[in-house]
Order: C-alpha cells, then sequence, then structure tokens
C-alpha cells in the first residue's frame, strides 16, 4: 500500500458532486430535507442518477485519498465538533438547550469496477454527547452511498443502482416539531434502461425503497414504496434535451395509521447544459394520490391532486463562486396525515474569494398545508419554515481545518404548539490524514 496527498483538483474534474460536499453539513441538510415523496422523488432520483454516471470517472480521478492500493482508494477523516443548540426538541413551550460534543470518524471508499463504473460508499460515524440532556447522546451515523453499475448494450444502457442516506435532524424536515429525535434511513433499490436513438432518448426505470423512522414516535411512517418511471427525450440541440415524463407508484405501510395509496404523476421536463458548468434542469406537470381505506385509526382515505413544478440550477461561474438553485411546488406523502403540499426554494452560494478562506450560505423556504388526522379534533396545519446557514472554512495547519458554522430554523403554523425557534452554532476541526 502506498499513501498519498491529496492530489490538486482540475478545473474540469469539478462537478455537482464535488460542490455539494463543499458545502458541508449545513447544505448537506438542506438538500436532505426534501422528505417523502415516491413519484416525485423517482423522477428528481433518475435525473440525479444520469448526472452522476456522467459524473462517476471525474469524481474517481480527483478523488482525496489517505490509503491507495491498486484503483483502491480511502479517506480517513476524523473530527471534533462542539455544538450549542438553543432547541434540541424544537418545541415552542419548552425549549431545551445543550452544549453537544461531537467526535466522528469519516471513511470515504471508491473502487472503478469497470472503466464506466465507480463504486463509491462513504459513512461517519461518531458519539453524540449532549452535556445536559444527557437522554439524547447516543451513537449517530452519517452516511450516503452509492452502488451503480453501468451495461452497455449497443444502444441500450442500462443502470444498476442501490442508495442509500440517513439523517436525524428534526430542524431540517419542515413538517415536524415538538420532538428531538425524529431521523429517517432510507433504502433505493433498482434500475433505469436507456434507449439512445440519437435525436430521441427513451428510458424506463424501476426502483423499490424501504423507509424506516429512527425515533419509535414515528414508526408508523415506516414503509415501503414501488415506482416506475418512463420519459421520453427530444434533443432539439446538442445542449437541449426536453419531452414527457411520468411516474406510477405504490406505497405500503407497515402499521395500519396511514392510509396506503397509489401515486400517479405525469408532464414535461427539460435538460439543458450549455456548457461544463451550467446545468438548468425544469420540470412540471401533475400529480394524483388515490388512498386506500387500510387506516385503522380513523384517518379517511382521500383522492388528492395538485400540478408540480421543480426547477434545478447548477452553476459554476468560477474556480472561486459557484451557485445552486432548487425551487417549486409539490405533493408529497405525510407524517401525520395522507399528504403534504408546498411550495419551496433553496439557493446556496459558495464562495472561495480569500485566499485558503471558503465562504458557504444557503436558504430554504417552504409553504405548506398538512393533514393532522393522527391528532383528534386537530385541524389542517398551514405553516412557513425557514432555515438560513452560514459557514466559513479555513486550514489552520497542513492538514488541520476548521470550521464555524451557523444555522437559523424558524417555523411558523396556525397550530400554535408547532412553532419553534432554533438557533445552531457548530464549530468543527477536522484533520485529514496523510
Amino acid at each position: 500500500m502506498s499513501k498519498c496527498r491529496t492530489p490538486n483538483r482540475p478545473r474540469a474534474g469539478k462537478s455537482w458532486l464535488s460542490l455539494s460536499s463543499r458545502s458541508g453539513w449545513l447544505g448537506g441538510a438542506v438538500i436532505l430535507s426534501a422528505g417523502l415523496a415516491p413519484a416525485q422523488e423517482a423522477l428528481r432520483n433518475s435525473l440525479a442518477g444520469d448526472a452522476a454516471a456522467e459524473a462517476r470517472n471525474l469524481a474517481q480521478q480527483s478523488q482525496a485519498y489517505t490509503i491507495k492500493s491498486g484503483d483502491f482508494r480511502l479517506l480517513v477523516t476524523p473530527s471534533l465538533s462542539l455544538d450549542w443548540n438553543d432547541n434540541i426538541n424544537v418545541s415552542k413551550t419548552d425549549p431545551y438547550q445543550a452544549f453537544i460534543l461531537f467526535p466522528a470518524v469519516g471513511l470515504d471508499m471508491s473502487y472503478p469496477l469497470s472503466q464506466r463504473n465507480l463504486l463509491r460508499f462513504d459513512v461517519t460515524v461518531g458519539y453524540k454527547d449532549y452535556l445536559e440532556h444527557s437522554e439524547y447522546s447516543g451513537w449517530h451515523v452519517q452516511s450516503g452511498s452509492a452502488l451503480s453499475y453501468d451495461i452497455y448494450v449497443k444502444d441500450f444502457w442500462i443502470n444498476l443502482h442501490d442508495r442509500f442516506s440517513y439523517i436525524q435532524d428534526p430542524a431540517q424536515v419542515a413538517a415536524v416539531a415538538n420532538t428531538g429525535t425524529y431521523g429517517t434511513a432510507q433504502n433505493t433499490a433498482g434500475f433505469n434502461t436507456t434507449w439512445d436513438l440519437e435525436d430521441v432518448t427513451l428510458s424506463l426505470g424501476y426502483d423499490h425503497q424501504n423507509y424506516w423512522s429512527t425515533s419509535q414516535q414515528f414508526r408508523y411512517t415506516d414503509h415501503t414504496s414501488e415506482s416506475v418511471v418512463g420519459r421520453t427525450g427530444f434533443k432539439f440541440h446538442p445542449t437541449l434535451t426536453a419531452g414527457l415524463e411520468g411516474t406510477v407508484s405504490y406505497t405500503a405501510y407497515d402499521q395500519p395509521v396511514l392510509n396506503n395509496n397509489m401515486g400517479y404523476s405525469g408532464g414535461l421536463y427539460a435538460d439543458w447544459q450549455p456548457g461544463h458548468y451550467l446545468h438548468v434542469q425544469p420540470r412540471f406537470g401533475y400529480t394524483i394520490y388515490q388512498g386506500e381505506q387500510t387506516s385503522q385509526y380513523g384517518i379517511p382515505a382521500v383522492n388528492q391532486n395538485a400540478w408540480y413544478a421543480d426547477l434545478t440550477v447548477r452553476h459554476d461561474i468560477s474556480d472561486a463562486v459557484s451557485y445552486s438553485l432548487s425551487a417549486g411546488h409539490e405533493l408529497t406523502p405525510g407524517i401525520y396525515g395522507n399528504t403534504i403540499e408546498d411550495w419551496y426554494i433553496s439557493p446556496a452560494i459558495n464562495l472561495q474569494i480569500i485566499k485558503n478562506l471558503t465562504l458557504n450560505t444557503n436558504f430554504s423556504y417552504k409553504n405548506g398545508s398538512q393533514g393532522l388526522q393522527t391528532t383528534p379534533g386537530a385541524p389542517t396545519e398551514n405553516f412557513d419554515w425557514l432555515t438560513w446557514g452560514l459557514g466559513l472554512s479555513r486550514p489552520l495547519m497542513k492538514r488541520l481545518t476548521i470550521g464555524l458554522n451557523y444555522r437559523l430554523t424558524l417555523r411558523t403554523s396556525n397550530y400554535a404548539a408547532n412553532e419553534y425557534t432554533q438557533n445552531l452554532v457548530d464549530l468543527k476541526f477536522t484533520y485529514n490524514l496523510p
């Protein structure tokens, strides 16, 4: 085995994957706050999977490592965080303050299965010690893994994949309040087949998703989903592809609290990439959910529908400045009731205009409504959720980096008990092992 310093990242190696990793825990939390949405999530995953496939080789070439053996690379990143959170249980009436000590180690492994296939897995494991309210202390796992394999047969591209994600941060889930333990784990496995006919591209995919709550309080939301995604794209220009998209999904809950449902969506999409550094993806259509009366707790199964829209933009203006934007409207399966309907917008900016100093800021806003049928007699909730984050990082020494992050989360509601304000300050030291 050999050891090596982190290689310089070439300009051509910059991708939306690398940009998201630079944004740190603030950006990661915002991205993961999108929530449950089998039909719409299937469309997002399909588009994201295409972009990830294009970036795999570049990611492997620029991947830093601690240990390298042949084509296998392992990056080990120990860290120590000291957090102050003034409302760990996201409560208006009885907020808990706490200092949190969080030692952790990150492992990022990659191995190219072939010239066009990169196997990558990353996980961060640590122990969060709440110096007050020790009942919240425990082991935490932050992970995002991807197993992907591509098969090429003449004009056909077949992608097999498995994706896993884990998050435990109730303040970053817009629909949740009054809990300090809400968290989710999701695993999505499936395939996507694309038939490239030069000016026309046909694709068909299938995903099976398992969803688990990490808190006993929300175990009733555990479910499995099956989804089929279809897309027909027409290449109007070498930089522009647009066409039709649609999904069919079925969601079945493990417990008879929420109602099982069928989901359908259909609409238009476009993919515009005028250069390596700008990528624009607009989508627009309609979503229908048809509920089955499987709840044994009095939650009525009703059919609900709404239009959906999404605009995703990623732009590297220069080596020093980049930004991203996601905005839209959606109808998703709910947490306290059958569905949630909301508007959302999430811009983020990354700046490296001062030598050895990285600044990133992001903002997310949701305006939504959800049924509270799991609380007898409660009205439909209309809520506004806003989070803003600011992060600074710079190297202290050759391998030691310090980061200072601040996040503000505000939630208002017509259901007063579900309003809260949270301030979170994070001081983090990260050591890059050679």
